[in-house]
């Protein structure tokens, strides 16, 4: 029975936890935070990501918490709408699709639920340090005494730990997309109906989507920036933005000022020749981050997990031909999904492209 570090308990680390305890591992999952990660935009789970989570056995109650988005307005930047459509929405697609849009908390709790029987969760605490020899891999944390296990995964992020530790600098792998993305919940003081809002003024622009049966607001606020470093005050730089509107911008910033949940990143991908070094894998946004911009992070997280269990599983303990075959079936469907985000920069990608990228795998794995 290996033991399995999985840094970060989002959606990846949680999904491959299941995965792995179903197959006879021992998985531990440290996560940074006191507790599961609030907040965060509505995202989807589209083509083969959702017979993953079926098989994880959440699908069902994914639907059940799935958006129930009717319709969407484009505004003009005085508020005005120029647009509208009951059949398409910008943030997810057709909406007479079987893909689902989910909250990304309410994703990560499934999951969490469905792993942590069986499963050590940590939280609140994070790895400090990887040494690798012949007989596995001794973790030191922040907090906790050094620990030995058979193999990680770093499933922690765009900006991941595991991956500067094992691989090197995040400089080194990332390319920055043009833009910075915030995402905070509100109150619904718009009183929007299962509609979401879509709006740009100059180089800014947001998307506003009623969640929780229309008691809350997820907001996403963009804007066009070439890298700003590490120290920069994004909260301030999007409260300013906020302000400069010329629709609403009383009300919504104040919601920036007061979210518990504010969020704020680049946009960004990574891109790496190799996802696994040694006893190290890297999972989801860690090793092959799409953006949000591609719509597909989550959905290349989930597969990723389930094609990572899988080739574990087989492979009779014989970790670096696991790791080359995790590698070889997942290589060109990341390709597929990361360029869904260049594809048609300011806008999304043809729906083609989009149904193209989103089946360009299948779980079963080739004899």
């Amino acid at each position: 029975m290996q033991s399995v570090l999985i840094s970060g308990a989002g959606i990846a680390g949680s999904a491959l936890a299941c995965l792995l305890r179903r197959r006879g591992f021992t998985p531990t999952v440290v996560e940074r935070a006191p507790a599961l990660r609030r907040g965060g935009q509505a995202i989807d789970v589209r083509g083969v990501a959702l017979d993953v989570i079926d098989r994880i056995g959440v699908l069902e109650q994914a639907r059940a918490v799935r958006t129930r988005i009717r319709g969407m307005s484009v505004l003009d930047a005085e508020g005005t709408e120029i647009d509208r459509s009951t059949e398409y929405a910008l943030s997810s697609g057709r909406l007479d699709s079987a893909d689902i849009e989910v909250l990304r908390d309410d994703l990560a709790r499934l999951l969490y639920d469905r792993a942590r029987d069986g499963v050590e969760y940590v939280f609140g605490d994070g790895v400090t340090a990887l040494t690798e020899d012949t007989d596995g891999v001794v973790a030191d944390f922040a907090h906790a005494p050094p620990r030995r296990f058979d193999l990680v995964v770093g499933a922690d992020g765009l900006h991941s730990t595991v991956r500067r530790l094992v691989f090197g600098p995040e400089e080194a792998f990332a390319r920055h997309l043009g833009s910075y993305l915030s995402v905070f919940s509100a109150d619904n003081f718009l009183d929007l109906d299962h509609w979401q809002l879509w709006m740009r003024d100059g180089d800014a622009g947001f998307c506003v989507v009623p969640v929780r049966d229309n008691r809350e607001l997820r907001i996403a606020f963009g804007f066009e920036s070439g890298p700003l470093g590490g120290g920069a005050d994004l909260r301030s730089m999007i409260v300013a933005r906020l302000a400069a509107l010329r629709w609403e911008s009383d009300r919504l910033t104040k919601a920036a000022l007061e979210a518990p949940d504010f969020y704020c990143d680049a946009m960004a991908q990574i891109h790496m020749d190799h996802w696994t070094r040694g006893r190290t894998a890297l999972l989801g946004d860690a090793g092959y981050c799409p953006s949000p911009l591609s719509g597909q992070g989550t959905s290349l997280a989930l597969v990723g997990a389930y094609v990572l269990a899988d080739a574990l599983a087989g492979a009779g303990g014989d970790h670096g031909a696991a790791f080359a075959a995790y590698e070889s079936r997942m290589r060109p469907f990341v390709a597929a999904n990361q360029a869904l985000a260049t594809e048609n920069p300011g806008g999304p990608a043809s729906e083609e492209s989009l149904n193209r990228a989103k089946n360009a795998i299948t779980l079963n794995a080739p004899s």
